[in-house]
């Protein structure tokens, strides 16, 4: 009880003083301010060298910076099996796409097939359903390896460069490309197909480095140490039906390539 009353005391001197015009509250003793200054100036002359203080305080340390590229690597590297390498995946927590999306789309098809199909990114049916190339895209790609005596579920392994949804289905930002290459490479590693198609411009920036699909379409290279076969997207050719005389060609081009390395 007395110390509120002291309280209460203290408080009511404090206004008194307030209302007798009192605008400044001094210590019991002078200070000098010129000494304190010149404390903290080597204060922070100490923390610039990554020593302390006449404190002896300890310069905080700040964490590393977490490389992105570097710690997917570590875990594509880690996974021996495709399953493992779905779980290092979903485990990863350092790309913004997984926190918006509904589901991680690693892939579908034959495993162990010899036609490996890249694709860009899930789109709102793959993100719904959590598997590659669904919808009317997906719809006109089996169409198209049925043409040549090929099927997702006997003789194609499907998986996109991105495993998440980008929002309103935006192109994947560069950065984000970046972190996630490591698992797709390590994703075709395990998959062993014979050969790579490769679909659509995104699919072509992430395995082959550049862009330009009408360009790029229909000549073989090599990504990941496979021949590897450019082509339209199947979104493409919805949106561009005139484009799908070319796409037949270029899946004439796979059937005898598939042909020749039987």
């Amino acid at each position: 009880m007395e110390s509120a009353l002291d309280w209460h005391a203290a408080r009511a001197a404090l206004e008194w003083q307030m209302e007798m015009g009192v605008a400044e509250v001094l210590c019991d003793a002078p200070v000098d301010r010129f000494a304190l200054e010149d404390v903290a100036k080597e204060a922070r002359a100490a923390r610039r060298r990554g020593g302390t203080g006449t404190s002896g305080a300890a310069t905080p340390i700040l964490e590393p910076e977490v490389d992105p590229v570097a710690e997917a690597t570590a875990a594509a590297q880690a996974a021996g099996t495709l399953s493992s390498l779905q779980a290092a995946m979903a485990a990863f927590e350092h790309c913004e796409l997984k926190r918006g999306a509904r589901n991680l789309v690693f892939c579908d098809g034959a495993q162990g097939a010899r036609v490996m199909i890249v694709g860009e990114a899930p789109g709102r049916d793959e993100d719904r359903e959590g598997k590659p190339f669904v919808g009317a895209a997906g719809q006109l790609l089996d169409r198209m390896l049925s043409a040549i005596g090929l099927s997702r579920t006997e003789s194609v392994y499907i998986t996109n460069v991105m495993p998440w949804r980008p929002p309103q289905n935006r192109d994947p930002k560069p950065e984000e490309m970046a972190m996630m290459k490591p698992f797709l490479e390590r994703h075709i590693a395990l998959a062993a197909p014979d050969v790579l198609v490769i679909a659509g411009n995104i699919s072509c920036q992430a395995l082959l480095g550049k862009r330009g699909i009408t360009r790029l379409r229909g000549q073989w290279t090599e990504a990941c140490g496979k021949p590897a076969l450019p082509m339209f997207h199947p979104a493409y050719l919805l949106r561009n039906p005139a484009a799908k005389r070319e796409a037949w060609a270029d899946l004439l081009s796979l059937k005898a390539r598939l042909k020749d390395q039987t």
